[in-house]
């Protein structure tokens, strides 16, 4: 199985104001992006894993990061490493998604065992390892492996979008 992976983010955005003779104004166009090969070392990943899913009303979604997903193509995700994951909340939804702070086994790496990140509907996040990173974020099964996606009320369900890319060794 091979994988190719370009992931980028880009932030265009012009301020403009008003003076006596002329509109000044300072674009900026920021940018990073990162490619990947088929491999598990530094510049490469081998797995992805991406679903759209939903969380009940006060509840939360723990989501297995090792040995339980399974990818588009029917295989069990079981990255060791993770170089890449979004998440993001629809734009439909009423609640925020908070995204982090399992109660045990927590996939640390990234947020720590008690971090979290508030998703308000529509918004997102990103997280990439740099391209000469072999590391990435680990992760290993039943110790620390759990990404918590919670709801942050009651009364309605709330939709995500995941996005991981991993490496198997």
């Amino acid at each position: 199985m091979a994988l190719s992976t370009d992931i980028s983010l880009r932030v265009q955005a012009t301020l403009t104001g008003t003076a006596d003779l002329v509109t000044p104004s300072a674009p900026l166009d920021w940018q990073r992006r990162v490619q990947l090969l088929t491999g598990t070392t530094a510049w490469q990943a081998d797995r992805c894993f991406s679903d759209t899913r939903t969380v009940n009303a006060s509840s939360n979604d723990d989501v297995d990061l090792v040995g339980v997903l399974v990818d588009a193509l029917g295989s069990t995700f079981s990255p060791v490493r993770i170089k890449a994951i979004a998440v993001a909340a629809a734009a439909a939804n009423v609640n925020n998604v908070i995204v982090g702070a399992a109660a045990a086994t927590q996939w640390a790496a990234l947020l720590g065992t008690t971090g979290t990140v508030t998703l308000r509907p529509g918004a997102f996040f990103l997280a990439v390892a740099g391209v000469a990173d072999a590391t990435g974020y680990v992760c290993a099964a039943g110790a620390t492996d759990l990404l918590r996606i919670a709801n942050s009320g009651a009364g309605s369900s709330v939709v995500y979008d995941i996005v991981v890319i991993g490496c198997s060794a």
